[in-house]
C-alpha cells in the first residue's frame, strides 16, 4: 500500500460553500453576452452550466457561445467580476470543518492543494475573503500550460509542485463528476465525491468515484493511521 502524500481538494462546493453563487454570477455574465433570463436559450444554457460544474469557466462559455472567442472572453470576465463582487459583499463561507480538515491533514504530514475551475483572480478573492492564504501547501487554477477539469492537469501540477513521489499516493475530493474524472485520470488511488455541492451519489458512482462522502470532514477517516 502506498502512503498518502497529497490530498487535492476542490474549492466551491467542497471546501467553500457555493450557495448558488455560480448560478448568480453566470446569470449576470451570460446577460452581458446578450442572453437574458427571458431568452429561450437561457434554460438550456443554465442546465449546461450545472452539468459542467467544476470545469474551467472559459471553456464553458466557449461551448455556450458557439466558439465565439470574443464573446466567451467577455462573458468570462463578467462572470469573474460578478463572482468576486458576491464574495466581497460577504457571500463566502467555508464548508463546516473544511479548514480544520486541512490543518489536520497537514499536521499528519500530508500535503494539501486547493484547486478550482475559476480564474486565478477569483480564487485569490475567495482566499482573501476566508483568510486562507497559507492554509494549504499549494493553490492552483487553470492557466497557461494547465488545463482545467476534467483533464488531470490540476492534480498533476500539484504533484509536481509539491514533489510527490508516486501518483498512487494522491487522494482527490470534489463535489462534481468533473472532479472525479480529473482524479481518476491523474492516477490517484482515492477519488472521493462529496455531497456538499452540486452532484448526488448516483452521479459520483456513475463517474467511478472510489468513495462518496457526506463532507470533506470525512476524508481523513479514509486515510488509515498507517497511511498517515
Amino acid at each position: 500500500m502506498v502512503n498518502t502524500e497529497l490530498v487535492v481538494l476542490d474549492m466551491a462546493g467542497t471546501t467553500v460553500a457555493d450557495d448558488g453563487l455560480v448560478i448568480r454570477a453566470f446569470t449576470a455574465a451570460i446577460a452581458d453576452a446578450g442572453v437574458s433570463e427571458e431568452d429561450s436559450r437561457f434554460p438550456g444554457m443554465l442546465d449546461y452550466v450545472v452539468e459542467t460544474m467544476g470545469q474551467s469557466k472559459i471553456v464553458v462559455f466557449r461551448a455556450l457561445l458557439d466558439g465565439d472567442e470574443e464573446r466567451a472572453q467577455r462573458a468570462n470576465t463578467a462572470f469573474q467580476d460578478a463572482y468576486e463582487k458576491l464574495v466581497a459583499d460577504g457571500h463566502c463561507e467555508p464548508i463546516p470543518g473544511a479548514e480544520q480538515t486541512i490543518q489536520e491533514l497537514r499536521a499528519q504530514g500530508v500535503k494539501v492543494a486547493l484547486t478550482t475551475g475559476f480564474a486565478p483572480a477569483t480564487q485569490n478573492a475567495i482566499l482573501d475573503a476566508l483568510g486562507w492564504h497559507g492554509l494549504a501547501d499549494a493553490v492552483l487554477a487553470p492557466g497557461e500550460g494547465v488545463r482545467g477539469r476534467p483533464f488531470p492537469d490540476l492534480v498533476l501540477a500539484a504533484a509536481l509542485r509539491l514533489e510527490i513521489t508516486d501518483v498512487r499516493g494522491i487522494a482527490v475530493a470534489g463535489d462534481t463528476a468533473s472532479d472525479v474524472q480529473t482524479g481518476l485520470r491523474s492516477g490517484a488511488s482515492i477519488v472521493a465525491g462529496v455531497l456538499t455541492g452540486s452532484a448526488k451519489k448516483p452521479e459520483f458512482e456513475s463517474a467511478g468515484a472510489t468513495h462518496v462522502l457526506e463532507s470533506v470532514r470525512d476524508l481523513p477517516a479514509l486515510l488509515s493511521p498507517k497511511e498517515l
